[in-house]
């Protein structure tokens, strides 16, 4: 809620629980250092002996990428899920070292009803998605039934034939639903989104027009648009190259549930041999301006096996997710520097959002018919938007709440209501911490990129003197640094001759540094004092 990241829902009804995914969030820009942000489940730890059950939606990092951080700190519990999402939750939960039998996994086809505990059951039902095997799911209670659509768009020529079962949407709508939970990610934009068939055809287009290599990053779980480039290089004569370790491995996973055929094996970079540039398709990660991804490498130079050069070709097969604007756009003007050309949104038509707009969002609010409604996974502006958008169909919900984080909401035949909040927000992750790291080390970090740091030692005996160490704070100043020293010596002093305790000399040094840097310079670095008697 209000925001796109770290998706984790529980529904409780009396002492049982059940728990719909537990994704992750990459930070922003001002989240220096933090490399994931996974969600808080301080209320499931609380209640832990309440979980029945466990459901998975899809594979997408933001609704499973936080499991490995997750289900080892909870009970053994039944976790439901597609082939694919279940391949993909295994691939994680290895590389943390856990292994199959840790986790009880179960694999479910679309239109499988599960039980979980008492109280909950739950049917998966297809809805298309930028990444196969994706489910929403209707929940049938002891108050009524919930339908929570997940992530989803409404595409009609999906890669793999599969459409969403709008004909199961509207049979729940004949029968009641109580509450509709729907995505919202797209709810500003007017009319459809894009079909992957005809992103696929553009992307032949511009790909038979190349002459030289080319270079393609998207989204690594972007599987059915992977699938279509597999077989648009078949048909061009060209031979893929897989580069980037999550490319691999969505790939691998894919191809070992039948999600993804390749007409050809995929090639690595050592494997070119002889193949003429016009012959080579390189599919790569990058998409989101990550440095050390393959694109950014490529782009400045330091890839170890591969060096751009003019003739290429590379087209981005997405979008920037919010906070990565800038990233994508130092990587793009790199790239024409290096005088390749450069494919892109919106000048050309090689991508489609995963979510649906306007005319889907409301082709399954008319269809679900819902009592009440919670727009859900999307900022604020999308949320509302969403909530406007029900008011102006012919059957508007009875009532739509705009819920943040945290909320408890309150759900009966007669009732839909905030009624409190349990604790929520991220946890970083930050190298091999978890937790330990928390918004005043955060602070910290951005006054030091945007202030520097200023050290001062302080030696006590045989005779008082002070030793300056500044980072990114001036460019080496003999002048103000035996200013600096001169301030704090003084402060010294006079803490000594009023018998002063050491930590107070040490404040009273502080306070006077910093009030004569922030006079001298306008400037208020990170200060650091240390007192050795």
């Amino acid at each position: 809620m209000g925001e796109i990241g770290k998706n984790i829902t529980a529904y409780r009804y009396g002492d049982e629980i059940m728990v719909v995914d537990g994704g992750l969030a990459f930070p922003k820009a001002h989240q220096m250092g933090v490399d994931l942000i996974v969600p808080r489940i301080d209320y499931l730890l609380e209640h832990a002996d309440k979980i029945r059950g466990w459901i998975l939606t899809h594979g997408h990092e933001d609704h499973i990428g936080g499991l490995p951080y997750i289900l080892p700190r909870l009970p053994r519990v039944p976790v439901y899920g597609a082939a694919l999402t279940l391949g993909l939750v295994r691939e994680k939960l290895s590389e943390f070292g856990l292994k199959d039998g840790e986790i009880d996994l179960r694999e479910v086809q679309m239109g499988d009803v599960v039980k979980l505990g008492t109280h909950f059951s739950a049917e998966f039902i297809r809805m298309t998605h930028s990444i196969p095997d994706n489910a929403g799911y209707i929940l049938t209670t002891p108050v009524g039934q919930v339908l929570h659509t997940g992530d989803f768009k409404l595409d009609e020529h999906p890669s793999d034939g599969l459409t969403s079962d709008l004909a199961r949407i509207e049979q729940a709508g004949k029968e009641g639903v109580l509450l509709l939970i729907s995505d919202s990610t797209n709810a500003e934009r007017p009319g459809r989104t894009a079909s992957e068939r005809d992103i696929a055809e553009n992307l032949e287009e511009v790909i038979k027009n190349c002459r030289g290599r080319v270079f393609l990053t998207t989204f690594a779980s972007q599987v059915h648009r992977i699938q279509n480039l597999l077989n648009i290089a078949h048909r061009q004569g060209r031979r893929v190259v897989m580069e980037g370790r999550s490319m691999l491995k969505y790939a691998q996973v894919a191809q070992a549930t039948g999600h993804m055929q390749a007409p050809e094996p995929f090639l690595t970079s050592d494997d070119v041999g002889e193949l003429q540039d016009q012959q080579l398709l390189f599919v790569c990660t990058g998409s989101q301006g990550q440095p050390m991804a393959v694109l950014g490498r490529l782009a400045f130079g330091n890839h170890a096996k591969i060096a751009l050069r003019r003739g290429d070709t590379v087209i981005l097969s997405s979008n920037p997710i919010p906070g990565n604007e800038d990233a994508v756009n130092l990587i793009i003007n790199r790239l024409y520097e290096l005088g390749v050309d450069v494919i892109y949104p919106p000048a050309y038509r090689v991508h489609a959002s995963g979510h649906g707009s306007q005319e889907e969002l409301a082709t399954v609010l008319n269809l679900a018919r819902p009592k009440y409604f919670l727009p859900w996974h999307g900022e604020p502006r999308h949320q509302i938007n969403h909530a406007k958008l029900a008011q102006t169909l012919p059957r508007p919900p009875k009532r739509t709440l705009i819920a943040k984080n945290g909320d408890i909401v309150t759900l009966g035949q007669d009732e839909f209501r905030v009624s409190g909040t349990v604790p929520a927000g991220g946890v970083y992750v930050d190298g091999l911490g978890v937790g330990d790291v928390g918004d005043d080390v955060l602070l910290d970090r951005v006054n030091m990129s945007q202030e520097g740091i200023l050290i001062m030692n302080a030696v006590l005996h045989p005779t008082p003197h002070v030793e300056v160490v500044t980072r990114g704070f001036v460019r080496p100043n003999r002048e103000l640094d035996h200013q600096i020293r001169r301030v704090a010596l003084e402060s010294i002093e006079q803490g000594l001759r009023e018998k002063k305790r050491l930590e107070d000399v040490r404040d009273d040094m502080y306070g006077a540094v910093r009030r004569f840097v922030r006079k001298a310079t306008g400037r208020n670095p990170v200060l650091i004092p240390m007192i050795v008697d």
